[in-house]
């Protein structure tokens, strides 16, 4: 069972990044709470068609995958468990970098993945000069 002592609790004042999204015509905004050492604490989603079930699910969803964060789940183990998830909305996105989502779950996993997991190990890696 966990307890709370397990939880890391992100400071009251934080950084945090913001993208906003749009999926099919489904438009939205993801903001990534960060730990003071840059790693992502807590999510939020906002949703324009806001008070549908759609959006009342997105904040059920941010709410489990950010507790899953505090307790010390990876970001990329978090992204494996919904990357490619299928339901609607699905289709092109106006992100040149994820160009296609199969749901709005993929789009956030693909673009955590890509900003958390794949960058820092980029910008890690030595340019040779050339």
């Amino acid at each position: 069972m966990l307890s709370e002592r397990n939880r890391q609790i992100l400071s009251s004042t934080r950084e945090s990044v913001t993208h906003k999204f749009a999926i099919t015509g489904y438009e939205g905004y993801l903001t990534v709470g960060l730990f003071d050492d840059g790693r992502p604490g807590e999510i939020f989603i906002k949703m324009s068609k806001e008070g549908s079930t759609l959006s009342g699910l997105i904040q059920g969803f941010c709410r489990s995958f950010s507790i899953s964060l505090q307790y010390g789940m990876p970001i990329k183990d978090a992204v494996s468990r919904f990357k490619g998830m299928r339901f609607e909305p699905s289709g092109s996105t106006t992100n040149p970098r994820i160009p296609h989502a199969t749901s709005i779950l993929d789009y956030i996993a693909c673009y955590l993945e890509d900003e958390f997991v794949t960058k820092p190990a980029e910008e890690s890696t030595p340019r040779l000069a050339g």
